[in-house]
């Protein structure tokens, strides 16, 4: 979704506007991605996640029937459901939307390999 688009959808409402980054697909399955580059806190160990997106990601997931996890700059996962479950509200932000941003502690993060396996090196062929 090129830049013009993703700036008109902030001035709505509409879920469309938390459409994640990136679809990938590996061994025939789907995941979608939404990518939270600066969004950990080094101080409090917490990830952050605006909640007005967390909500519609679970709606999001219920209608596709495909997972989706927020990856963060050092390569953690939450999914919307542990991030609403986990998450406390944090204090109000003149940042990004305006809406509460849930705070998840790094320790309910999964890793990158832990969900999607490591990937194997190519098997070296006999000369």
């Amino acid at each position: 979704m090129g830049e013009p688009i993703r700036r008109a959808l902030r001035a709505t409402n509409s879920s469309l506007r938390w459409t994640p980054d990136l679809i990938a697909a590996r061994d025939g399955r789907i995941v979608l991605l939404d990518c939270k580059g600066s969004m950990t806190s080094a101080a409090s160990r917490r990830h952050v996640v605006e909640r007005a997106a967390v909500v519609a990601h679970l709606q999001l997931v219920a209608w596709t029937q495909l997972p989706l996890y927020y990856v963060f700059d050092n390569l953690d996962l939450l999914d919307p459901h542990e991030a609403l479950g986990r998450g406390r509200v944090g204090p109000a932000s003149p940042a990004g939307s305006g809406t509460p941003y849930l705070l998840v502690p790094v320790a309910r993060s999964l890793g990158f390999d832990e969900v999607f396996g490591i990937p194997q090196e190519p098997a070296a062929s006999a000369a």
